[in-house]
């Protein structure tokens, strides 16, 4: 039997291939970051902001060991027209729209890579993500709470990202906001 693509692969199939997994915090995940915009410098110059995110971006918080990059060009560009360009750098598209669109790299038919990317490329602005980041990185205790709701959520939802995403919702909204409040006019472009 020829064995599948993984965008071949059910729902179902890829939460039992990828399920959730946390660990403590590793200092190596900032050099990956680095290592990984190096490469997306040298393909993509059009980027106007490039962004380490996610809990990978929080020092002291278990996290999925998966660095999330946010990528933010100027609205004069289509995000459509990068999508061959970031594939061509090894990531697959998972979601895309007009405005945005969501790539994974280190997901083998064997499971996870070594090291693990989401990107998510947007228009410039688009950003509420880094305020949530900023917010964690300036509260300690608000970082610790996220990280015992998704220590809490992580065997209930292992094999179910969906959900154990969902659950984290209100949370991670609430303290965006509370960002976007702290830190009015951060990521304002000039």
């Amino acid at each position: 039997m020829e064995q599948k693509k993984l965008t071949e692969l059910s729902l179902d199939e890829l939460w039992q291939l990828f399920p959730i997994t946390l660990t403590a915090h590793q200092d190596y995940w900032a050099d990956w970051y680095k290592e990984e915009v190096e490469l997306l410098k040298e393909r993509l110059p059009c980027i106007e902001r490039i962004s380490h995110i996610g809990s990978t971006a929080i020092k002291g918080i278990w996290a999925k060991p998966t660095i999330d990059i946010l990528v933010e060009i100027p609205r004069e560009e289509k995000v459509v027209d990068l999508k061959g360009t970031i594939e061509r750098c090894g990531y697959i598209c998972m979601a895309e729209n007009d405005s945005r669109i969501d790539f994974n790299k280190g997901y083998t038919l064997q499971g996870f890579a070594e090291r693990v990317f989401h990107l998510h490329l947007c228009y410039e602005g688009d950003n509420d993500e880094l305020y949530f980041r900023d917010y964690l990185q300036t509260n300690t205790a608000i970082a610790k709470e996220y990280e015992r709701l998704k220590l809490d959520l992580w065997k209930q939802y292992e094999h179910d990202r969906n959900m154990y995403t969902s659950h984290k919702g209100d949370f991670v909204e609430q303290y965006t906001q509370k960002g976007k409040l702290l830190f009015t006019g951060r990521y304002d472009n000039k």
